[in-house]
């Protein structure tokens, strides 16, 4: 099983996050929670002021809810997909499962269904950190090498990867997919662990979001260059990634 770090606490100071929620309580005790643990929060109330702030300003994630009172979180989401590639974490209701499929259909990296606890929040917050490349001042250390595997490179410093030399554009949750896949070419790898490693929780039976990663991932990646499938499902186990001829 791949064993996963657990976010160290330097990535935790003095990361910028801004909150999209109509609910000045909630927004205010979350506000107060994550400052605690050492955050930066701005917070907005409408849609309108979501996109505003999340397109203009240097946030390292945007917790974004569903529900809004000018505008659908969804659209805040499309208008931030077309101009950052922030990490976005959405909010939706309890159990609307459609919601969550289509946020990360759309690109977000999470999602978190309300209510929900101050100490999942720091969780979920926390993986999507780690997973982008975020790193304070104190945490930063010598570049490590890139990875290349036939006509795809990934940059771990500058978390970017790219095929035939053009910008690939993932999201958190893919860049770290990708860098799994890489990392164990031809070896299975299980949903279970790729939960862990990737979305940094227990995996759990329902919870879909690691096969919608990897659909997503799929698409943006394509074939190989000899038009083989790159990513493979093994039935029942997980996936596993092709060596390139």
């Amino acid at each position: 099983m791949i064993q996963v770090a657990r976010p160290e606490e330097t990535m935790r100071k003095h990361a910028r996050l801004l909150i999209v929620d109509d609910d000045p309580d909630l927004c205010d005790l979350v506000q107060r929670y994550l400052e605690a643990e050492g955050f930066v929060i701005s917070a907005v109330h409408s849609g309108t002021e979501g996109s505003h702030a999340g397109t203009s300003g240097n946030y390292d994630l945007i917790v974004l809810d569903v529900m809004l009172p000018d505008m659908k979180g969804f659209d805040v989401l499309r208008e931030l997909r077309s101009r950052v590639r922030t990490p976005v974490l959405m909010l939706t209701a309890k159990g609307d499962e459609f919601d969550r499929v289509l946020g990360l259909q759309m690109g977000a990296d999470d999602y978190l269904a309300k209510p929900f606890s101050p100490r999942e929040l720091i969780a979920r917050i926390g993986a999507i950190l780690r997973r982008s490349g975020w790193q304070s001042e104190q945490a930063k250390h010598q570049r490590p090498l890139s990875i290349r595997s036939g006509d795809l490179e990934l940059d771990l410093a500058g978390h970017s990867a790219s095929k035939s030399g053009k910008s690939l554009h993932l999201t958190s949750a893919e860049f770290d997919l990708l860098h799994a896949f890489l990392e164990s070419p031809g070896q299975v790898l299980s949903r279970e662990a790729l939960v862990e490693r990737v979305l940094g929780r227990k995996f759990s039976p329902f919870d879909r979001s690691i096969d919608l990663h990897v659909s997503n991932l799929r698409q943006k990646l394509g074939p190989q260059t000899n038009g083989s499938e790159r990513i493979r499902s093994v039935r029942g186990v997980g996936y596993l990634y092709a060596w390139p001829l």
